[in-house]
């Protein structure tokens, strides 16, 4: 019997000593668990969780009163070739070399637009808040007016509403072919809304119309939603300029 108890000993050693050596390397499983869930991701993942973010950081103030904006963009050198703009000294004299400008971020309604409104504000902008601007709107007469004219109904005070504006120039890429103005170009105005569409994705041609007179690209007016993105506004599309050549006079 003693035999036989020392026997099954050395069997439970044995056993026990199996299942200590498998265990070991068990062991090891939530350690290289851990190390896997702390790779880095992708690296393009985060930046473009970062780009999704940024619009939520930043809003642009929302107005109210309206249903939509339409910014409009002022191809400079054609308005400074014009009798209104060769008196114009702020945005066409001397050295300057404007391209596209803001003419206006217009409140729009689904059916017309208002116009000098009621409001608690100043008709007269301040020059300091006014020439913050000059980068993308440079005329102090121009940006007064478009206040007294468009912002006064857009809900937002001053200076909320040339924020929007500023944001509303941002939230629009333009396509470097046209807006560089190196050299004179000819083009239709269908070509012109495909540079913009196709620099734009969600920007569609029902959303966007193109200004001209005497032949030449005068505006490019693109409607927005009140967060900024693009949508359609087919009533302002059916008036925009449909010709077959229209000039694009260069930036000099």
């Amino acid at each position: 019997m003693k035999r036989y108890a020392g026997f099954i000993a050395l069997g439970l050693l044995s056993l026990a000593a199996l299942w200590l050596a498998q265990e070991k390397p068990a062991s090891k499983g939530p350690a290289t668990d851990r190390q896997t869930t702390a790779h880095p991701p992708p690296a393009g993942g985060p930046q473009q969780n970062r780009n999704q973010q940024n619009p939520d950081r930043n809003p642009a103030p929302q107005g109210t009163g309206f249903d939509f904006y339409v910014l409009s963009l002022s191809w400079s050198p054609a308005f400074c070739a014009s009798p209104e703009g060769a008196g114009n000294r702020q945005q066409c004299g001397g050295d300057r070399r404007y391209g596209f400008v803001v003419h206006g971020l217009w409140p729009q309604n689904d059916d017309g637009y208002p116009e000098f409104c009621r409001s608690s504000e100043p008709d007269r902008v301040p020059d300091a808040l006014g020439r913050s601007l000059f980068d993308i709107m440079p005329s102090m007469g121009l940006i007064g007016h478009q206040w007294r004219k468009h912002g006064s109904c857009s809900g937002l005070s001053q200076r909320d509403y040339f924020s929007a504006t500023r944001a509303a120039f941002d939230a629009v890429r333009l396509p470097q072919r046209i807006a560089s103005g190196a050299e004179a170009a000819t083009l239709s105005a269908d070509a012109i809304e495909t540079a913009f569409t196709e620099a734009n994705p969600g920007l569609s041609k029902r959303g966007i119309t193109i200004s001209c007179g005497g032949g030449r690209l005068e505006e490019v007016r693109i409607c927005l939603n009140k967060d900024l993105t693009f949508r359609d506004c087919p009533e302002l599309d059916r008036k925009g300029c449909r010709a077959n050549t229209t000039k694009i006079i260069p930036i000099r």
